[in-house]
């Protein structure tokens, strides 16, 4: 009898906790550290050639995540489609041509052009204007311009700065007054057609890519050229047969001087396609608001023959998100939906200056007054090598806790608290940050539009940050499972929530990256 009563006991009690079990709880088993580390493998494997943005390894991956997000019964997010195409360029060298007084010089032995405001051209000019470091800078006060006529003309100008010369202090995200850059807009400013820079690093040792850099945005700026030529290039300008070295240029007096230039070259545009992937889970009372869960599935592709595999910049992230949305479905299938429309979104294009998620906010699938809150995953598979704390295998950096809504922190936390107690640490959020977090991730453009956002990141700016070596083996999955799960909780809470979360913080910060 007291056995059998024993048992009843232990029924009762083991079915009274399962009855305790909430329906976030049980459905967060679906994260688990196995299945993720089963996509990342793929992610960042050798097939997806690195995930570069509009290269055929980002597609495979765009449709890889396509692929799952049908097979756990998400919905398309935009229209009939997974995917929201945006448009990129690539600017292409076909041809390239300088000849000074009748002797051509050679591409990479003497001279190579930069892609920055290339067009295609064939022209001839007469004379050129040496401008010495091609230095304005306001303090300490240095014009090397002063007193010359660059207008219509090409400007010849030494790399570097000369002997002495203190740069002021660096100020974040812009280049100094010594940087080629600013010499080639000080120079355009001015009037001229294009600037020569002189550099001693010829013949390269490494070809100069006659691809550039992918771009969003056809320019329509007038043509300019920026050409770095060797000091047989300088020699030859300036009327000389003995090679002039830079520092014999140095003391050149500036001003004009008389050669035929010619020069020639073939840009062509290619017009290339990026893709940001869109599954949802469509809500029930609330169908009308959005909880946004985002990562970026885009990497820095190859070099050669060397594979940039990403797998915690953003693989980690990416995979946390297709977890996530996995187990989003699977209480979906068993009836329990959220009330607010659950967005899932991989965005491409982040490596290069957070274009898909930019795009995505110019050009809004669904209302971004309705969209309760973005939270961004990028990095939280691998320990901060930097942090010294006993708390490294069990800490989350969270940023955007003190911005844009009061609710943030308090929805956040509590999910941490009940759930996976890790360590939430905010230092990112400090506006002296150097590293300026805030804004360089995708939730950054959801942010501007006044999207309350949360960032999880794990802090990794050393050790294999933006390396070949950011690879599988690395990841701690275990916790990277429990960093997702917080996401999911907090993105369970926010999406069954009453209300929208307030919007009642201004976002006081620089509007620049």
């Amino acid at each position: 009898m007291k056995k059998t009563m024993l048992l009843v006991l232990l029924f009762s009690t083991s079915f009274a906790i399962a009855q305790k079990e909430s329906p976030a709880s049980k459905y967060a088993k679906v994260i688990t550290a196995q299945s993720m580390k089963e996509k990342l493998t793929i992610l960042a494997g050798p097939e997806m050639e690195g995930r570069e943005t509009a290269m055929p390894g980002e597609r495979k991956a765009a449709a890889f995540i396509e692929d799952h997000y049908k097979k756990i019964g998400l919905l398309p997010g935009n229209g009939n489609s997974y995917q929201q195409y945006f448009p990129v360029y690539e600017d292409e060298i076909s041809a390239k041509q300088l000849r000074v007084n009748g002797q051509n010089f050679e591409w990479d032995k003497d001279f190579s052009f930069s892609m920055v405001g290339l067009f295609s051209s064939d022209w001839t000019v007469n004379d050129i204007v040496f401008a010495g470091y091609g230095i304005v800078n306001a303090e300490p006060k240095m014009n090397d311009y002063e007193g010359l006529d660059v207008k219509g003309k090409i400007v010849m100008v030494l790399d570097g700065a000369p002997e002495g010369f203190k740069a002021p202090a660096a100020v974040p995200g812009r280049p100094g007054p010594t940087a080629q850059l600013t010499k080639m807009l000080s120079a355009r400013t001015l009037g001229a057609i294009g600037i020569f820079v002189v550099a001693n690093n010829f013949p390269r040792k490494t070809p100069t890519a006659l691809k550039g850099n992918l771009y969003f945005t056809k320019s329509t700026n007038a043509p300019f050229t920026l050409a770095n030529i060797s000091e047989n290039v300088a020699t030859a300008l300036i009327g000389r047969t003995a090679k002039q070295s830079i520092s014999n240029l140095a003391a050149l007096q500036k001003g004009k001087y008389v050669s035929e230039v010619k020069l020639a070259v073939i840009k062509n545009i290619v017009d290339l396609q990026s893709s940001n992937v869109v599954g949802i889970i469509p809500g029930t009372d609330k169908k009308d608001e959005y909880v946004f869960l985002t990562g970026h599935h885009d990497h820095l592709g190859k070099r050669g023959d060397v594979i940039y595999y990403g797998a915690d910049d953003d693989g980690s992230g990416t995979v946390g998100v297709m977890q996530m949305a996995e187990a989003f479905a699977a209480a979906a299938k068993k009836g329990i939906k959220p009330r607010r429309t659950m967005v899932f979104m991989t965005v491409s294009g982040e490596e290069k200056g957070l274009v898909g998620s930019n795009y995505y906010s110019e050009h809004p699938i669904f209302s971004m007054e309705k969209t309760s809150v973005d939270l961004n995953i990028d990095m939280i598979g691998r320990v901060d090598t930097e942090r010294k704390t006993a708390d490294t295998l069990n800490y989350i950096y969270v940023i955007g806790h003190d911005k844009l809504s009061s609710d943030l922190p308090i929805i956040n936390e509590a999910a941490n608290n009940a759930h996976t107690k890790l360590t939430l640490d905010y230092k990112y959020d400090d506006p002296q940050d150097k590293n300026r977090i805030y804004y360089r991730s995708d939730h950054y453009n959801f942010a501007k539009k006044g999207v309350p956002i949360l960032f999880f990141y794990d802090g990794m700016l050393k050790s294999d940050y933006h390396q070949p070596s950011d690879t599988v083996e690395k990841i701690n999955f275990e916790l990277m499972e429990k960093r997702a799960k917080l996401v999911y909780y907090t993105a369970w809470d926010i999406a069954n929530r009453d209300n929208m979360l307030k919007r009642d913080i201004p976002l006081n910060m620089p509007n620049s990256r």
